[in-house]
């Protein structure tokens, strides 16, 4: 499949294209910063505003799958402003498939969090990202697009353990690391694209 990775030179979106290219798929990578020499067997990287509806559809046109795995930024509510100018484009070229990363606590996952993650750092410390997390996934949801948003725990570096917990944690709460790999992440997603087993469906995952 010809799938577009959103945010393809971020932590995690680094490993959404070597997954995605481990497992046959023809890549496109889209970012506002690419390396120099970033092209090869299979990829080809774009430099753009994910903001920027022209830069975004043109990427989209011909693409089978959209994986947005935007940041931060600094512009602020990259997400959410990110991810209805992705949903906008996808609209206009006729691609439906949008798997969109997230994060644990948002939504009916928030508890699923220990005081610490709910109080201290998305209360807190991490309050306007918490929000911009709600606001896309509202984008995604309103798309009308066959979405799966995926909400992930605390990252963690490492090799995939492929072993997780995945989909409504509530039940197993409290019994959860709170921790898993950018690996596992990144290979939960990729198998998203050609599946429908969580399609309209917003799994978490843990260890």
């Amino acid at each position: 499949m010809k799938v577009i990775v959103f945010g393809a030179t971020g932590s995690l979106g680094a490993h959404v294209v070597k997954s995605l290219l481990a497992k046959g798929h023809s890549v496109t990578g889209f970012s506002r910063s690419v390396p120099n020499g970033a092209d090869g067997d299979g990829i080809t990287m774009l430099r753009g505003d994910v903001l920027n509806q022209v830069d975004v559809q043109r990427a989209v046109t011909g693409q089978d799958a959209v994986v947005c795995a935007l940041g931060a930024g600094m512009k602020g509510e990259i997400r959410t402003k990110g991810t209805e100018t992705i949903v906008k484009a996808m609209k206009a070229t006729g691609v439906k498939r949008l798997i969109c990363l997230s994060s644990l606590g948002v939504g009916d996952s928030e508890p699923v969090l220990n005081f610490w993650w709910r109080w201290v750092m998305f209360g807190l410390l991490l309050r306007a990202t918490f929000a911009d997390h709600h606001g896309q996934e509202a984008v995604v949801r309103q798309s009308g697009l066959d979405w799966t948003i995926v909400r992930p725990s605390a990252f963690q570096d490492g090799d995939p353990l492929g072993e997780y917990h995945v989909g409504d944690l509530r039940e197993v709460q409290g019994k959860l690391a709170l921790k898993i790999r950018r690996a596992d992440v990144a290979d939960f997603m990729v198998g998203q694209v050609d599946n429908a087993q969580f399609l309209h469906q917003s799994p978490s995952l843990s260890y």
